[in-house]
Formats: C-alpha cells, sequence, structure tokens
C-alpha cells in the first residue's frame, strides 16, 4: 500500500526547483504511484505505477519540457468489469511561460510567476496519463472473468420476443382471459398501432 500523502507533499514530489538552475538542457524523473489517482478521486484509475522522465530546456522567460511517461495503471473492465491492467505509453511537450499576467493553463501551456521557484507538473503528469488511456478498457481476449461475462450475456431479439410471450400468456392466465381474446387482444393493438403510425 503506498504511504498517504498530504496535497502539498505530492505537489512538491512532482515539482522541479527550476529557479537556481543554469539556462540549458536539464533532466528529472518522478515515480508514480496510487496516491496520484487518488488525490484527484480518479473514477478511470484504482492504481498504477509509472515512471516519468522530463528534459527540461531552460532560458530566461521560458522552459521546455519534453515528457515520457511509461508504466501500467489497474481500471475496471469494460468487458467483464474486474480489475485489468493498462499499459501506459505517453509523449508530450509542455511549454511553461515565466511572466506576469499568468495566462490560463490548457494542457499544452503554463504560466508561472517569475517570483515562484519550483514548476509544479503534478496535473499535467495526471491529466497526460489519463489521456493515454484507450477508449476502451478490457482484458486481453480469454482473459475476463468468466463467471462475470456469463452474467451480462446479451439477450437476443428472439429471446426478448419470447420472454415477452411468456408474458402475456402468464398476464392472460392470471387475469381468466382466454386464447380467443387474447388474438382479439392482439389484432385491436395492432390495428391501434397502425392507425398511430399513419397519423406520424
Amino acid at each position: 500500500m503506498p504511504a498517504i500523502c498530504t496535497e502539498m507533499e505530492l505537489e512538491q514530489k512532482y515539482s522541479i526547483a527550476y529557479k537556481g538552475l543554469k539556462n540549458g538542457l536539464h533532466e528529472e524523473d518522478f515515480d508514480v504511484d496510487g496516491t496520484l489517482f487518488k488525490a484527484y478521486e480518479s473514477k478511470d484509475i484504482k492504481d498504477g505505477r509509472c515512471k516519468v522522465h522530463v528534459a527540461m530546456q531552460k532560458s530566461d522567460s521560458q522552459l521546455i519540457l519534453n515528457v515520457g511517461i511509461d508504466g501500467e495503471v489497474t481500471c475496471e473492465c469494460d468487458r467483464c468489469l474486474e480489475d485489468c491492467t493498462i499499459p501506459v505509453h505517453f509523449d508530450g511537450t509542455l511549454t511553461v511561460y515565466v511572466s506576469d499576467p499568468k495566462g490560463e493553463y490548457d494542457g499544452d501551456s503554463m504560466w508561472i510567476s517569475p517570483e515562484e521557484e519550483d514548476v509544479n507538473l503534478m496535473q499535467y503528469i495526471y491529466e497526460s496519463i489519463v489521456l493515454s488511456l484507450p477508449y476502451r478498457r478490457v482484458h486481453p481476449d480469454g482473459e475476463c472473468d468468466p463467471d462475470m461475462l456469463a452474467r451480462f450475456t446479451v439477450a437476443t431479439d428472439d429471446d426478448i420476443a419470447q420472454e415477452a410471450a411468456a408474458d402475456d400468456a402468464e398476464a392472460a392466465e392470471t387475469h381468466g382471459i382466454g386464447a380467443e381474446n387474447m388474438e382479439m387482444l392482439e389484432a385491436l393493438k395492432n390495428l391501434m398501432q397502425n392507425g398511430k403510425n399513419r397519423k406520424e
């Protein structure tokens, strides 16, 4: 179980102290664990282990960060609803502008005040992992829980028609409606439906 971190500790864990660095290339590495996903109360990711590598090009007015993320996360399988492991691979670039006034963070660009000493990458790393996930998250073929799959068998049109006919027969028996009357009711229902369709 990962240790419980406060939000401030997490922000420090995923921050780069850029202020005292010389202009040029600098590299940083981060380890991501389940505490990051718990902090964002993620509905998509239950747990995970990822390595983050950042190559940062520093100048006086901006930082250009090339970010690579590799690892895996635990999600709910869309097919059987059991936990499944999804690989994570992400490569992106974040431009950090050191200036006042600040602009709005948009996932590709970030602004920090010249007085700030750290660049906090917590949100960027979390969003990048979520965005890297496939739309459909499932086990590889043959690895889903067969008992769970059996509970989610999709009914065919024939299955639905047979169930409806059985319900009609049970209702007729319960209310004492004979077979002839059931046929008349069915014919009346069809007539009413046809009339409704013509009006539409």
